[in-house]
């Protein structure tokens, strides 16, 4: 926001709440005034809340991101006519081809042969014909019912960097808000004992590209609505214990002095951060309760455990960070980002995808079963994929028993379940070679604006005025999909 409008925009509030003040009785005081105003402490109020516009069909996200770009090809996007066309060269195929822009790991190889997948896939039944899944992915196959299979999603990057900032933030360059913050903004939190927006990273078996803080950052929006990251070892959050000899209502009677200080400050400067580092720290002293309940599993029972896969009770990994997602939903966390890294694959995809499939599949299978026993899945959208796809040539030299793909963002795959998602669809159709979107494609934007539907949020109206100009998540684009909801 302008510093100027933001400074007379605090400067009226402060002289409205005085001027209110001197006309209530003495017995009613600040407080009550407070929650006359709806702004009263555990009420979820978020400075600026523009939404929800409309009545929501879900309150969370759970946003499993598969770093690095995982390849279509050899999971959902079943492609039996490229065995036929194996070895051809793709710039031979000028209706397929069409001098698309491909990246420079691939610009200058002499040919780009065309190559099938060496994994079988199996027809699942859903609530349309069927959902083609490899055998790479037998539990995420029992769930296909559940689910809906976007097989045309593009974006306009072609880069990591860009790619996952344009999935995260609607927008390839840095500096925007991520998804996450903007639905803290719009529609604050649920549960005031944790963050609105938390983030978890999972290591894979690939080639690891870097994750910066940036994607889960509140850009120009408050501070305080940006992503709290909880560590992968057995203590989400450091310090959250009290130093030997101080107890709770020293930490208490500390911060309510603080506290005092920095509203003198805020009302001095009529900064509005300050009063995001008097939220924070709130919320802070609250984690160093709900923190240490919400990493016991002791209240799992083994049956539970069991459908996470053995790794679950390894923190940091990724069927770890699944069950701890869905204990965040259960305590109303507005939105939930895993990261698991590892997905780009140029050199020998067949073995980084064996290793990244065997640590996926299980667990986001059982989450989305878990969620739905619970009665959770009907108000939790859960959302699967990466930045862009793979393509259909092999980057580098093919053999019959390994291949590369590079960076493909013409089409990919992405799978949606929960709150208000049609289930057990496919939507959207790929070339026969995966190449191109053939009907039905959903741009990043039309995802974005989509989900925000779902949240009761019109993606049009959330906005926020920063250096001038109104911005949003979805910029100046963004179409719902409709044939996607329920």
């Amino acid at each position: 926001m302008n510093p100027l409008e933001d400074y007379f925009r605090n400067l009226n509030r402060r002289q409205f709440f005085g001027r209110t003040a001197q006309s209530l009785t003495a017995g009613l005081g600040a407080t009550a005034l407070s929650s006359i105003l709806g702004q009263g402490q555990g009420q979820g109020q978020v400075r600026g809340r523009e939404a929800p516009h409309f009545a929501p069909k879900a309150k969370r996200v759970i946003y499993l991101h598969m770093m690095g770009g995982p390849s279509q090809l050899d999971l959902f996007d079943y492609k039996p006519k490229l065995r036929e066309a194996k070895g051809q060269d793709l710039r031979k195929m000028p209706e397929i081809y069409q001098n698309q822009r491909i990246t420079g790991m691939t610009s200058g190889q002499k040919d780009l042969p065309l190559v099938p997948s060496m994994f079988e896939f199996t027809k699942h039944p859903n609530r349309q014909d069927g959902m083609w899944v490899s055998e790479l992915y037998p539990h995420t196959a029992k769930i296909v019912d559940e689910a809906c299979f976007i097989r045309t999603m593009h974006t306009e990057a072609i880069n990591h960097e860009p790619g996952v900032c344009f999935l995260q933030t609607g927008s390839q360059n840095p500096g925007r808000p991520s998804i996450g913050a903007w639905l803290s903004y719009g529609l604050g939190r649920m549960n005031q004992d944790l963050p609105s927006f938390v983030v978890l990273i999972s290591q894979g078996f690939g080639n690891m590209q870097t994750l910066s803080e940036r994607l889960w950052g509140s850009g120009f929006l408050p501070s305080e609505h940006q992503g709290v990251r909880f560590r992968g070892g057995p203590n989400p959050v450091l310090f959250l214990e009290n130093p030997p000899g101080v107890s709770r209502q020293d930490r208490r009677q500390m911060l309510d002095a603080v506290a005092e200080l920095n509203e003198r400050e805020f009302q001095r400067t009529l900064d509005p951060e300050v009063r995001t580092r008097i939220a924070q720290a709130e919320t802070a002293f609250r984690m160093q309760m709900s923190v240490p309940e919400l990493a016991d599993l002791s209240d799992e029972d083994p049956k539970t455990l069991e459908m996470y896969g053995p790794d679950v009770q390894k923190p940091g990994t990724f069927a770890a960070n699944c069950l701890l997602a869905r204990r965040l939903a259960e305590r109303d966390v507005r939105f939930i980002q895993l990261y698991h890294r590892g997905w780009d694959a140029h050199g020998n995809l067949p073995r980084e995808i064996r290793g990244q499939t065997k640590a996926t599949d299980q667990a986001q299978a059982a989450l989305v079963l878990d969620l739905k026993r619970r009665g959770l899945l009907d108000d939790t959208i859960v959302i699967w994929g990466g930045e862009f796809g793979r393509t259909v040539y092999c980057q580098g030299r093919f053999s019959e028993t390994t291949y590369g793909r590079d960076h493909h963002p013409r089409c990919f795959t992405m799978w949606l379940a929960g709150g208000g998602i049609q289930p057990g669809i496919v939507h959207g159709e790929t070339d026969d070679f995966g190449y191109n979107v053939k009907t039905d494609g959903v741009h990043v934007h039309d995802l974005h604006a989509t989900l925000l539907h779902l949240l009761g949020v019109d993606h049009e109206r959330l906005t926020y005025k920063f250096q001038g100009r109104r911005f949003r998540l979805t910029d100046v684009h963004g179409e719902l999909v409709h044939p996607i909801l329920a």
